[in-house]
C-alpha cells in the first residue's frame, strides 16, 4: 500500500512534464504562421521548424543508442531523476535562446534553439515514458501512460489558446511591430502587428518555468525503479520483430499527427479565410481531442473490470473535459457554442470505437486508424468547412496511439526496456520528415488541400501495426 501511495504521488509529478513537453511542443504550431510571416517563407521553409526541432530527438535518441550499445543503458547508470532535471535545464537554456533570435531576427538561429529544445525533450522522452510504464503492473501500463499523455494534450491544447493570444496580441502591442524587407509593419491576417517581444517574452516565461521544474525534481524523492535483470551491451533490441515494427509505428504516428497540426491554421486561412485568432481555436481543438481521447483511454485500458461503470466514466470524462476545453476558449474570445458543437458528432464516434476495442491497444490501434483514414478522404473530398471539421476530429483518434505503440513496442523486452525505448523516441524524426515532406507537396499543388494524402499513408501503416505488427516475434542472432 506504501508503494502504491510513492507510485501514485511520483506519477503526478511526472505528468507536469508531460504537460510541459506538451505544451511547448504544441507552440511550434504558433510559430509556423509566425515565422512564415516574419521571413517571408514557403510553406516548405516553413516545416523547417518542425524539421529543426524533431530532427533533434533522432539525432539525441541515436547517440543515446549507440552509447548504450557500447556501454550500457545510461539512464540504468544516471537515474531516472537526474536524467530529468538534466533534460529540464537543456530545455530551459533553449528557451532563452530564442530571445537573441528574435532580437537578431535570424531564421537560422530560431532553428538552432528549436534544435536544442529538442535535444532537451529527447532526454526527457527517454527517461520518463518507460518509467511510468514501469510504475506498477504491466497489465495496466499502458491506461498510465494514457494518463499521463492526456495530461501531455492538456498542454498541447492550451498552448494554442493561449500562446496565440500572447504571441499575436498580448506581447505583440508591447513591442515595436517589425517590419518587412519593404519597411511597413507585419501584420496578422486578421490586421494586428507582430513584433519580437510576442515570441521573447513568452520564451522567457517557458524557461523560467522549466528551471523551476528542474529544482522541484531536485528536491523531491522519486521511487526507484529497478528492474530484475542486468542492462546488456549491444544491440540486442533490434531482434525483436515488434519492437523494429513499432518503431516505424512511432515514426508514422509522429509524422501524421504533427503535419496535421502544423498546416490547420495556415489551411484554415488558405480553405476559409480564417484568421491566425480564429484559427487557434480550432488547432486548440485539434490537441484537445487527443486530451479527451487519452483520457478516455487510461479509463478503457485500466485494470477495472466493471464494463459499465468503466463506459459510465469514460462518457462523463468525454463531455466534462469537452465542455473544459470550451469554458477556456469562451474565456479567450467569447466563441458561442454553437459554433463548437459539431465536435460532438467525434465524442460519440470516439466512444463507440473504444467500446469495439474491448481494451485491447492493438485492436484500438487498429480501428482508430482505420476512422482517422476515412476522416483524411473526407477533408480532401469536400471543400467547405466539413474538410475543416474532419481534420480536426482526427485529433481525438490520434490520442492513444503513442502510449499503444510505445506499450506494445516494449513488451517482453526485459534488459533491452531503456534501449527500446530510445529507439522509439529516436523515430520522433516523423514529426521532422513527414511535414517538411507534404510542405513540398503543398508548394507543388499551390495549396494544402491535397498534401494530406502524405499523413494518409501514416494512418495506413499504423491500421498494419494494430493488425499484425505487433505480435511478439524474436530473430535469433
Amino acid at each position: 500500500m506504501k508503494n502504491s501511495k510513492k507510485n501514485t504521488s511520483a506519477l503526478a509529478v511526472i505528468t507536469l512534464l508531460f504537460f510541459m513537453w506538451g505544451f511547448i511542443t504544441s507552440m511550434n504550431d504558433i510559430l509556423i504562421p509566425f515565422l512564415k510571416k516574419v521571413f517571408e517563407l514557403t510553406r516548405a521553409q516553413s516545416m523547417l521548424v518542425q524539421f529543426s526541432f524533431f530532427i533533434a530527438y533522432f539525432i539525441g535518441s541515436l547517440l543515446y543508442f549507440l552509447f548504450s550499445a557500447r556501454i550500457g543503458d545510461p539512464i540504468g547508470k544516471i537515474g531516472y531523476k537526474k536524467s530529468i532535471i538534466i533534460g529540464l535545464l537543456i530545455s530551459a537554456l533553449a528557451c532563452v535562446s530564442f530571445y537573441p533570435a528574435a532580437e537578431l531576427k535570424i531564421y537560422g538561429l530560431f532553428l538552432t534553439s528549436l534544435f536544442i529544445l529538442g535535444l532537451g525533450f529527447t532526454i526527457l522522452q527517454i527517461a520518463a515514458n518507460p518509467y511510468v510504464a514501469r510504475l506498477g503492473s504491466p497489465e495496466t501500463a499502458s491506461g498510465r501512460l494514457n494518463l499521463s499523455q492526456g495530461f501531455n494534450s492538456m498542454g498541447t491544447t492550451v498552448a494554442p489558446i493561449l500562446g496565440g493570444y500572447l504571441v499575436f496580441h498580448y506581447f505583440s502591442k508591447i513591442g515595436t511591430p517589425l517590419l518587412n524587407r519593404l519597411g511597413t509593419p507585419i501584420l496578422t491576417e486578421g490586421g494586428a502587428v507582430i513584433s519580437k517581444l510576442g515570441v521573447q517574452l513568452p520564451y522567457l516565461i517557458f524557461a523560467g518555468v522549466f528551471f523551476l521544474l528542474a529544482i522541484l525534481f531536485y528536491f523531491i524523492k522519486l521511487p526507484q525503479i529497478v528492474s530484475d535483470e542486468k542492462t546488456s551491451k549491444g544491440a540486442g533490441a533490434l531482434r525483436h520483430r515488434h519492437l523494429v515494427l513499432g518503431m516505424f509505428a512511432i515514426f508514422f504516428y509522429v509524422g501524421g499527427e504533427v503535419s496535421i497540426g502544423s498546416i490547420i491554421i495556415n489551411y484554415s486561412h488558405e480553405l476559409l479565410g480564417l484568421a491566425e485568432m480564429d484559427a487557434k481555436t480550432y488547432l486548440a481543438l485539434y490537441w484537445g481531442g487527443a486530451m479527451i481521447g487519452r483520457f478516455l483511454g487510461a479509463i478503457s485500458l485500466s485494470s477495472n473490470k466493471n464494463s459499465y461503470k468503466k463506459y459510465f466514466l469514460m462518457i462523463g470524462m468525454a463531455f466534462l473535459t469537452f465542455f473544459g476545453i470550451y469554458f477556456i476558449i469562451f474565456l479567450e474570445n467569447g466563441m458561442k457554442f454553437s459554433v463548437i458543437a459539431p465536435y460532438i458528432i467525434f465524442i460519440v464516434l470516439n466512444l463507440l470505437a473504444f467500446m469495439m476495442g474491448k481494451s485491447k491497444p492493438e485492436a484500438t490501434l487498429k480501428i482508430f486508424s482505420l476512422i482517422i483514414i476515412g476522416l483524411l478522404s473526407l477533408t480532401m473530398l469536400t471543400n467547405n468547412y466539413i474538410s475543416l471539421w474532419s481534420l480536426v476530429g482526427i485529433g481525438i483518434f490520434n490520442s492513444i496511439m503513442w502510449s499503444n505503440i510505445f506499450t506494445l513496442a516494449i513488451k517482453d523486452l526485459g534488459e533491452y526496456t531503456g534501449q527500446a525505448s530510445s529507439l522509439l523516441v529516436m523515430m520522433i524524426l516523423g514529426g521532422a520528415i513527414l511535414p517538411f515532406i507534404q510542405g513540398l507537396f503543398a508548394d507543388i499543388f499551390n495549396g494544402y488541400h491535397y498534401s494530406f494524402f502524405v499523413p494518409m499513408i501514416s494512418y495506413i501503416y499504423l491500421f498494419y501495426y494494430g493488425w499484425k505488427g505487433y505480435k511478439v516475434k524474436i530473430h535469433k542472432a
